[in-house]
């Protein structure tokens, strides 16, 4: 697969993760943590704050991967 076409692909990936990890958490936030206190909207909003780098990380590593030699 080209470089080029693998980037723009990764590209397209992870802006669709961020918004669909976005809206999902907030949707979880609002359904479990109405009646939960600040502390705990701090510590769950910090988690899945950082835990999206996870797949974003897999994305990024597939993207920036050995280009195809017979490209």
């Amino acid at each position: 697969m080209p470089v080029r076409l693998r980037k723009f692909i990764g590209m397209v990936a992870l802006v669709a993760l961020v918004i669909v990890y976005a809206v999902l958490s907030t949707a979880v936030a609002v359904a479990q943590l109405a009646e939960s206190g600040p502390l705990v909207h701090l510590l769950y909003y910090l988690l899945t704050g950082l835990l999206w780098v996870v797949p974003a990380m897999g994305i990024i590593s597939w993207m920036v991967g050995k280009p195809d030699p017979s490209a």
